[in-house]
């Protein structure tokens, strides 16, 4: 009789493993909250009207046609039953053998409750989208806007976080204010738009080298983004932004790219979890304290040598711990030894602007055009489907030589979409 897998999370740990295990000989579940996958690098790009939605989303139940042992759920993790090995959905109960925790991380908000209400996070295609629509509505209202200080609120984006998110959400902006809303918006004097980065640490990138923080703080500051690191955001009530030195700042827009915490589903013992809410692991990627309760991903927290604070929270991080945890489900079913894991970074790197990226390389460091084509060739690979590709390449293309695009698209939910979303929400808890 086949062991069942199931596996929480359809992130890119998640459907890496599902679709390495597709030939094995395991009955497979898959469950998320979606019915597709996410290729959240590119969130930003989806904010910043670059790129449409469907171009950075692909359907589970495309990738799986005709795998037999694969089965797509859409469902919302209510609990998870360690010693009994099941997990409960609202409407359903699947038993396994093995469980993979892949939920990944949400947004930290640091249990600052008027932040988590008014600001706008980047986590899901939903929320890029969502942000879309409050960057163009702010536009439109700042056309109507009666006095000084509402034109200077619709007028100011802050962004909190200077890591890849925020980096390359600033300059995407940047880029917009000089090259295309001029031409959308001729009514608007956008040399009064300000668009503000604030970083808590010393520097942008801080996980990146020092060649590539400088490089990167130098883009940004030619691309006229304001720049304060050392600093936090306190508060915020919609209207206002408050930093912790007293600085007030008016916008109607706060997009928070400032920290993330492990999605941990309820029936994990908190034994097993540690900082930023992540779950022990060992080299086999086997959950502290549960026997075959495995996570890998964004969930998962693995101290090494070369890696003291836990491996970095990053895509290709997640896909070789999904295909060497593969390896040993494999290894299982022949008898034979699993192996441990290790991880040697291969490189990071973050794009500012059209011919403006840093890239770090284990022993090499570099930056300008020839980075920014690395990246772009390197994230156009990753993105599934050849429909997909081909969208997002010509969607680039267009871009590139014309500083312009088609999808400053306002789309608003209509009461009947509002409804199914509700319907939607009833399914997923």
């Amino acid at each position: 009789m086949q062991k069942k897998i199931v596996i929480i999370g359809a992130g890119f740990a998640g459907l890496k493993l599902a679709r390495k295990l597709h030939n094995a000989d395991y009955h497979i579940t898959l469950i998320d909250i979606h019915n597709f996958h996410q290729f959240q690098p590119l969130f930003y790009q989806v904010a910043s009207a670059r790129l449409e939605a469907t171009a950075i989303s692909f359907p589970l139940r495309r990738i799986f046609q005709g795998k037999r042992n694969v089965n797509v759920r859409v469902g919302m993790i209510r609990q998870i039953d360690t010693r009994a090995k099941k997990v409960f959905t609202r409407h359903n109960i699947y038993e396994y053998d093995y469980l993979v925790i892949a939920t990944g991380c949400t947004n930290n908000f640091f249990g600052n409750e008027n932040i988590e209400q008014y600001a706008f996070p980047m986590k899901s295609t939903n929320q890029a989208i969502a942000l879309r629509n409050k960057i163009l509505l702010n536009f439109e209202a700042s056309l109507s806007a009666r006095t000084p200080a509402d034109k200077e609120a619709y007028n100011n984006i802050t962004i909190v976080g200077g890591g890849p998110t925020g980096v390359e959400l600033a300059g995407a902006l940047a880029e917009m204010k000089s090259k295309v809303l001029p031409k959308d918006y001729p009514l608007i004097d956008f040399s009064n738009l300000g668009i503000n980065l604030i970083e808590g640490s010393p520097s942008t990138l801080s996980s990146m080298s020092e060649q590539s923080q400088k490089n990167s703080r130098r883009y940004l500051e030619e691309m006229g983004i304001k720049i304060q690191t050392n600093i936090h955001v306190t508060d915020y009530d919609g209207e206002v932004v408050t930093l912790e030195n007293g600085t007030k700042i008016r916008s109607k827009t706060l997009i928070w790219a400032a920290g993330v915490i492990g999605n941990v589903p309820v029936g994990i013992p908190k034994e097993c979890i540690t900082r930023g809410n992540r779950l022990i692991v060992n080299e086999y990627h086997q959950v502290k304290g549960l026997d075959d309760v495995y996570a890998i991903g964004d969930i998962s927290y693995l101290e090494t040598k070369d890696w003291p604070k836990g491996q970095p929270q990053l895509a290709h991080v997640a896909n070789k711990q999904a295909a060497h945890l593969s390896e040993n489900f494999e290894a299982i079913l022949k008898g034979r030894t699993p192996t441990v894991f290790t991880y040697k970074n291969p490189g990071t790197m973050a794009t500012i602007g059209k011919r403006k990226a840093v890239v770090d390389l284990p022993k090499l460091h570099f930056h300008g055009r020839l980075a920014w084509l690395i990246w772009m060739f390197l994230h156009l690979m990753l993105i599934l489907g050849v429909r997909n590709k081909l969208l997002v390449f010509i969607n680039w293309m267009i871009s590139y030589f014309t500083n312009d695009s088609t999808l400053r698209i306002i789309l608003l939910p209509s009461k009947k979409q509002t409804w199914l979303g509700q319907e939607y929400d009833e399914l997923s808890v």
